[in-house]
This record gives structure tokens, C-alpha cells and sequence, in this order.
């Protein structure tokens, strides 16, 4: 079986390649350049469609998506070529030959009121142009009629790549104190932990199609970033890193005072519900799988610094 992962490099898409492996023949289509044969690029859906066509594989995972939240506000016509035109041209092309499309989304498609986990069948509202245009790609491949499973998830984090715990620890190394916005909720969620559900999914959906749909999925619990950024605080200390700030001057602001272009939702809880019983599934703690990805990274956080 032939499985294409489009975004292989990122996060997400580095963890799939190891997850998707014992399913298929993994794919890795990277964007390419002008004259490449073959194209992962979702901003170019004529090349991209060609490429799927001539590979016809049974499945694709698409990990790729413009992220830059703030950007978009900016560039809203590239976000929207990437986060919806792109995927709704994938899932027209698999349902030429009843392929499969696993897509994943995002928190940002609710508009963050209340303070209660949202399910799958909650009215959406996003309030940026990330959000809209991730919504708006959800809504091109269900409009397909192609076979797909859409994994909407929160707060991604992983070893490979920037994040917000590696950049904590940074700060904390050369601050004496950290202000960081403690009203926004949600649940930090690994990239190899949304890695192994994709592939535990697909495997079931491929069986049976019945459970093609929309999931919520992230890890169990729910935190802000201010005790997000005290956790891993008080990790480094427990484990010797040399930082000035201590837990008690990790200190929390409301959103209101950290401005920022595109509006963040206060309220990113997410049910998982649906997922954990149609594929008897269960989700770690959020704080397990931040401590797993901090180990992984603890050799490097402790070379050695110049004079």
C-alpha cells in the first residue's frame, strides 16, 4: 500500500514517517522546486494533483499547512491556497479511485469562548485568519466526498524543531523573571503521541470505513501557558539547569497584554471523547508527554555555552 506524507519534514511529519512505516510504503513528498517531478506543495495544486495522480496512492497524510498564526493575517491568500484550496484539491483527486486523505486541524476553528471542552459537533467561529482558513479546508474535503479522517489537536510540541518549552528554558536562562499569558486553556500535545493515534486510526479505517470523520485529538488535561511555562521551569531545576528564573517568578498576564496580530482562543479545550470510543484509545496526560520530549532534548540543553 502507498502512502504519501505530504509535510515530512515538520513536527507532525517527522514522527509519521516512523508511525506510518509498518502500514505501507511511506512516501515523503517534500514541496519541490520548479522542474521537480514530483511535488508536495500545497500552494501549487496543479503540480500537486499531478503528482498524486501519477503515484495513485491509497492514502495521504497530509502534515503540511501554513502555521504562521500572526503572518496570515497578512498573507490571508497564501494561507488560504495552503490551509483549504490545497486540501480540498487532495481529497477531489482521492476520490477518483476511493483514496483515503488523514488531515489534521486545529483548536483555532472555535472561537474560544466559555470554559467547557468542545466536541466535534460544536458550533465553529475562528477568529483569525488561521483558524478560518483551516475551517475552510475541513469544509473542501467533506464537500469531496472523498474518504477521510480529520484529527483536529492543540498545542503540538516535539523534540525536532522550536517550541514553547525550549524557548522557556532559554528565557530562563538569561531572565531573572518571565511574564507569560495565563488565560488561554488547552492541552499540550506530542508530536510522536499524535503520530501514533494517526497511524493507529487509519489502520482502523482502512478496515472498517464506517469511522471515516472528524476527531478531536490531544492530550488528556488542560493547562494555560503560564503553568505550562512554570512545569517546565521546575523541570529544568529538578534536573540542573543553570536558570535564573525561578518557578515563583514565572509570572501570569492576561492576553490583553500581550498583543499580538491574529486573536489567540482563551478556551482550546478540546473532548476527545469520540475518538477514545470508536477507537478505544487512551491519552496520556499532558504533563507525561512534555516530560518525555524534555529528556529527549536534555543532552543538548546542557552543552556547553562559550565564554
Amino acid at each position: 500500500m502507498k502512502i504519501v506524507l505530504l509535510g515530512p519534514n515538520g513536527q507532525l511529519g517527522w514522527e509519521l514517517r516512523r508511525s506510518l512505516a509498518p502500514l505501507g510504503e511511506v512516501i515523503a513528498l517534500e514541496r519541490g522546486g520548479a522542474g521537480d517531478p514530483r511535488c508536495g506543495d500545497l500552494a501549487r495544486p496543479h503540480d500537486l494533483s499531478a503528482t498524486l495522480r501519477a503515484l495513485k496512492p491509497a492514502v495521504v497524510v497530509n502534515a503540511a499547512a501554513y502555521t504562521a498564526v500572526d503572518k496570515a493575517e497578512s498573507e490571508p491568500e497564501l494561507a488560504a491556497r495552503v490551509n483549504a484550496q490545497g486540501p480540498g484539491r487532495i481529497a477531489e483527486v482521492l476520490s477518483e479511485w476511493n483514496g483515503w486523505l488523514l488531515h489534521y486541524s486545529t483548536d483555532y476553528v472555535f472561537d474560544g469562548s466559555g470554559d467547557r471542552p468542545r466536541d466535534e459537533a460544536a458550533p465553529t467561529g475562528p477568529q483569525s485568519v488561521y483558524g478560518r482558513t483551516k475551517l475552510e479546508g475541513e469544509q473542501a474535503i467533506r464537500a469531496s466526498g472523498c474518504r477521510h479522517l480529520i484529527l483536529r489537536t492543540s498545542w503540538v510540541h516535539a523534540a525536532r524543531g522550536g517550541n514553547f518549552a525550549k524557548t522557556m528554558l532559554r528565557l530562563a536562562a538569561q531572565r531573572t523573571a518571565l511574564d507569560v499569558v495565563n488565560d488561554q486553556i488547552g492541552a499540550p500535545t506530542g508530536a510522536d503521541l499524535l503520530a501514533d493515534v494517526s497511524a493507529h486510526v487509519l489502520r482502523t479505517a482502512l478496515a472498517n470505513p464506517s469511522v471515516a470523520g472528524t476527531y478531536h485529538a490531544c492530550a488528556s488535561g488542560e493547562t494555560s501557558w503560564w503553568a505550562y511555562a512554570r512545569h517546565v521551569v521546575a523541570w529544568g531545576h529538578r534536573v540542573g539547569l543553570k536558570l535564573e528564573t525561578t518557578v515563583d517568578q514565572v509570572r501570569g498576564i492576561p492576553s490583553a497584554a500581550y498583543p499580538t496580530p491574529a486573536r489567540r482562543p482563551l478556551n482550546s479545550r478540546l473532548d476527545t471523547g469520540k475518538l477514545r470510543s470508536t477507537f478505544g484509545l487512551q491519552l496520556p496526560d499532558w504533563q507525561a508527554g512534555v516530560d518525555r520530549m524534555l529528556d529527549e532534548v536534555r543532552p543538548a540543553l546542557f552543552l556547553p555555552t562559550a565564554p
